[in-house]
C-alpha cells in the first residue's frame, strides 16, 4: 500500500534557518506596524525563501504491513500437574490457539515454561517470556496470554523493565476452594559436629479447611527417630543428633489431611553435613623400639588430631614401692585411672603400640577398653613379640575383642606384605599403590607374629600367608590389628619404601567410620538428575538395587563391577525429590534437586502474584473454572484505550508495524517548482512596490 508524507532535507543547518526565520518575522512585523506598503508581500517572499532553505519533499512509501505477534505462554512446571490442572491447561491452550489461528495477520509465539535441570527451582515464567520474545520487536507484540496456576517465582516489579508494553492476560487453572498442608523449615544448620545435637525449627502451614491431626514424624537416614504432635502456625524446635561424618539426611513429615491438594510438600528434607571436631587419640607405647615414633609423627602431622601419647615404663602398682622416685623413671606419672576409667569414652581412637609385659595394667582397665570398643569405640593394635607373651594384650581381658588367636610362633625373616583376595575388595587396601601385578613393589618386612584369624577380615598377609592386617567389627565398635611392628620401614624409606601414609590414613578413617571407607555400603551421588549408585561389598556379586522415586514408582537396576569390591550403575531421575535405593540388605537415600523444591512449597492457585502485572498493562486475570463451568474467553481487537479486558473477552492491541518496500521523493522547492515560487513572491512584491511608487508620483 502507498503512504504519502511530508519530509524536509534542509540546505543549511536548522539553527541557521531558525535564526533567519526570527529575523524575517521581526522585519515583517515592523513593516506591518509601520503600515508600509508591500510589507505583507515582502514577508511572504521571506517565507518562501525559508521554505526553499528547508527543502521540503513529498515522500511516497510503498509499505507492507507486518503481522501482529501474540505470545501464548503456557506453564508446564510441577505444580501444574496437580489435580486437573494439566488437562485444563491443554484445553485452554487448544482453544486459544484455535482462536488465534482464525485471527487475520497474526503470528503466534508458543512459549512453554518448564523446570530445567541444573537451574534454580521454581516457575521462572518471565525468564522464559524474555527468552521467547528476544527476537520479537516490541511494536509487533499485540498481547500476551498466559495459562498458569499463578505460582510464579520471578515476577518483575514491572513489565516495562523487560521492554514489554502489550496487554498481559492470565488464565488461571485450579479452584478457589483448594486446601493444602505443608511443612516449612524456618531454621536449619548446614554443618554440625559428629556426636553433637543441632537445633532445627519448623512449622506446619495450613491453607483452607483441614481435617485430621498434624502429627510430625522425623527420620534420620530413613529411620524414625522422633514423633511429635504439632499445631499449625506454631514454631517447633527440636534437637537432631549428628551421627556420622558426611551428609545426615533428615526427613520432617506431617501426616496427610483429608482433601488436601497434594502431599508432595508434606515432607521437608534437611541435609546436615557431619564434620568431626579434632579427633582425640590416645597412643600408648609400650616397649621402646625403632618404629615407636612412626605413629606419633603420623598423628601429630594431622592438625585435626588431638594426640595424647604416653610410654609406660612401670606398672602402676609398683610406683613408689622400690624406692625409686617418679622423677627417675618418667617426666610425668602415667594417669592410668583417669585415662582408662574416668575419661576413656572421650577418645575417638585408642592405639596400643607394642604394649609389653613391662607395662601391666589392672585387668579392670582392659575390661573398660573392651566395653569402650563394643559401645562404638575404635582400637588399633600394632603387635610385637610381646603380644602373646604373659602380660601381653592377647593374655588380658582385651582378648575378647581381639580378632586373632596367637600361635606362639614369631617369624623373623624377609617377606613381602601382600593384599589378600578379600583385601583387594576392602576399601582400606583396595587399589593400594604398589600392590598391582603379581609382585608388590614395596620394601619387605622382617617380623610377623604368628596367629590365626578368629573374626573379621584378613586384608593383608605376610610370611607363609599368615595374617598381617586384620579388621574386625565388635558390636558397635571396630578393631584393627597389625601383627607386625615394622610399618616404620616403609615410613623411613627402607628399600623401595611403601604406601604407609595411604594405608594408615585409610585405616584410621575406617576406624572412625567414615562412609567412604565402609566395606559393606550402598552409596548414592547425584549430578543434576543423574544418580550414580555404588555398592561396596566383600562378596563376589552385588545384588540388584531397587530405586524408588518420590512418586513411589520402583525400578530395578543391575550393577556392574567397576573394580574389585566396587559395583556401580547410573540411574536417570525423571523428576526432583527424594530417591531411595535398596538391595534388600542396605538402604541409601539421596535428594535430587533442591532439598525443598520451591515449586511445591505453596501450590494453591492464586491471582495475587500476577494481578499487578496485568493491571499495569491493562490486561486481565480470570479463572478457567468459573461457577458456570470451564470457560475460555473470546478474543477481541481494541485499537485504543487503556483497558484490554472485559467480563468475557481478552483484548489484543493491533499494531501499526510495517516494512518499506519502495520510496518515492518529490522535492517541492527544487528545480522549476522552487524557482516559480520564488519568482511569484518577488514579482508580487515588485508589482506592489511599483504601484505604490506611481501613486506617490501622481
Amino acid at each position: 500500500m502507498d503512504h504519502l508524507s511530508l519530509g524536509f532535507s534542509p540546505l543549511v543547518p536548522w539553527w541557521l534557518i531558525t535564526a533567519f526565520a526570527a529575523v524575517a518575522a521581526i522585519v515583517t512585523l515592523l513593516m506591518l506596524l509601520g503600515r508600509q506598503k508591500g510589507g505583507m508581500l515582502r514577508g511572504l517572499a521571506l517565507a518562501l525563501i525559508l521554505l526553499a532553505l528547508a527543502n521540503p519533499s513529498i515522500i511516497n512509501e510503498d509499505r507492507d504491513r507486518l503481522n501482529d505477534v501474540v505470545a501464548l505462554l503456557v506453564d508446564k512446571t510441577g505444580s501444574q500437574t496437580l489435580e486437573n490442572r494439566a488437562a485444563d491447561t491443554e484445553r485452554a491452550q487448544a482453544a486459544i490457539a484455535k482462536a488465534l489461528a482464525a485471527r487475520p495477520n497474526t503470528d503466534v509465539k508458543f512459549i512453554e515454561v518448564t523446570e530445567k535441570e541444573n537451574e534454580a527451582d521454581g516457575t521462572k515464567l518471565f525468564d522464559a517470556l524474555s527468552a521467547g520474545l528476544s527476537d520479537v520487536p516490541a511494536d509487533r507484540l499485540a498481547g500476551i496470554i498466559t495459562i498458569t496456576d499463578g505460582q510464579v517465582h520471578d515476577v518483575p516489579p514491572s513489565l516495562k523493565s523487560l521492554g514489554i508494553t502489550a496487554p498481559f492476560h492470565v488464565l488461571l487453572t485450579g479452584r478457589t476452594d483448594e486446601a493444602d498442608r505443608r511443612i516449612e523449615v524456618l531454621e536449619a544448620p548446614r554443618f554440625g559436629l559428629v556426636g553433637k545435637d543441632q537445633i532445627i525449627s519448623f512449622q506446619v502451614v495450613q491453607a483452607g479447611r483441614m481435617d485430621g491431626p498434624a502429627n510430625v514424624v522425623i527420620k534420620r537416614d530413613g529411620k524414625v527417630i522422633q514423633e511429635i504432635a504439632a499445631r499449625p502456625a506454631v514454631v517447633n524446635r527440636i534437637n537432631l543428633r549428628i551421627e556420622h561424618a558426611g551428609a545426615n539426611l533428615f526427613e520432617v513429615t506431617v501426616t496427610a489431611a483429608k482433601g488436601e491438594l497434594t502431599t508432595l510438600n508434606n515432607t521437608a528434607l534437611i541435609s546436615i553435613e557431619g564434620i568431626r571436631d579434632k579427633l582425640k587419640v590416645l597412643l600408648v607405647s609400650g616397649e621402646p623400639h625403632a618404629g615407636e615414633r612412626t605413629w606419633r609423627n603420623l598423628l601429630k602431622a594431622d592438625a585435626n588430631v588431638d594426640l595424647v601419647h604416653f610410654t609406660i615404663l612401670r606398672p602402676p602398682e609398683k610406683q613408689n614401692q622400690d624406692g625409686a622416685t617418679i622423677k627417675e623413671l618418667s617426666l610425668i606419672q602415667f594417669p592410668t585411672r583417669e585415662l582408662f576409667q574416668q575419661k576413656i569414652g572421650e577418645f575417638d581412637l585408642i592405639i596400643f603400640d607394642r604394649y609389653s609385659n613391662q607395662t601391666i595394667l589392672p585387668s579392670s582397665y582392659f575390661d573398660n577398653i573392651a566395653r569402650y570398643v563394643r559401645n562404638g569405640g575404635a582400637l588399633l593394635i600394632a603387635a610385637g613379640p610381646e603380644f602373646g607373651a604373659p602380660g601381653g594384650l592377647q593374655t588380658t581381658n582385651l582378648r575378647t575383642v581381639i580378632p586373632v588367636n596367637t600361635t606362639g610362633r614369631i617369624i623373623e625373616r624377609p617377606y613381602l606384605a601382600r593384599v589378600t583376595p578379600v583385601g583387594a575388595r576392602h576399601p582400606v587396601t583396595r587399589s593400594l599403590p604398589g600392590a598391582e601385578g603379581e609382585q608388590p613393589s614395596w620394601a619387605p618386612w622382617f617380623r610377623l607374629i604368628g596367629a590365626t584369624t578368629r573374626a573379621g577380615a584378613t586384608v593383608m598377609s605376610g610370611a607363609d600367608d599368615g595374617p598381617l592386617l586384620v579388621l574386625s567389627r565388635e558390636e558397635k565398635g571396630r578393631v584393627a590389628l597389625f601383627l607386625s611392628d615394622q610399618s616404620w620401614l616403609w615410613a623411613r624409606g627402607f628399600g623401595e619404601g611403601g604406601p604407609y601414609l595411604d594405608l594408615l590414613r585409610r585405616l584410621s578413617h575406617w576406624l572412625m567410620k567414615e562412609p567412604e571407607l565402609e566395606e559393606e555400603a550402598l552409596q548414592l551421588s547425584a549430578k543434576g538428575r543423574l544418580i550414580t549408585i555404588e555398592r561396596h561389598t566383600l562378596a563376589d556379586k552385588a545384588a540388584d538395587v531397587t530405586m524408588t522415586g518420590p512418586d513411589g514408582q520402583a525400578t530395578q537396576v543391575t550393577l556392574a563391577q567397576a573394580e574389585p569390591g566396587l559395583w556401580r550403575a547410573e540411574y536417570k531421575a525423571l523428576k526432583g525429590g527424594l530417591y531411595q535405593a535398596s538391595d534388600g540388605a542396605l538402604t541409601a537415600l539421596i535428594n535430587v534437586g533442591p532439598p525443598n523444591p520451591r515449586e511445591f512449597r505453596d501450590v494453591l492457585s492464586t491471582p495475587d502474584l500476577l494481578e499487578p502485572i496485568a493491571t499495569e498493562t491493562g490486561g486481565s486475570v480470570r479463572r478457567l473454572n468459573q461457577p458456570g463451568g470451564f470457560t475460555v474467553p473470546r478474543l477481541v481487537d481494541i485499537r485504543s484505550g487503556s483497558r484490554f479486558g472485559g467480563s468475557d473477552y481478552i483484548g489484543l492491541k493491533p499494531n501499526e508495524a510495517y516494512i518499506v518496500k519502495g520510496l518515492g521523493l518529490f522535492p517541492l522547492t527544487a528545480g522549476l517548482a522552487g524557482l516559480a515560487l520564488l519568482l511569484i513572491g518577488t514579482i508580487a512584491a515588485w508589482l506592489r512596490e511599483g504601484r505604490g511608487f506611481r501613486m506617490r508620483q501622481s
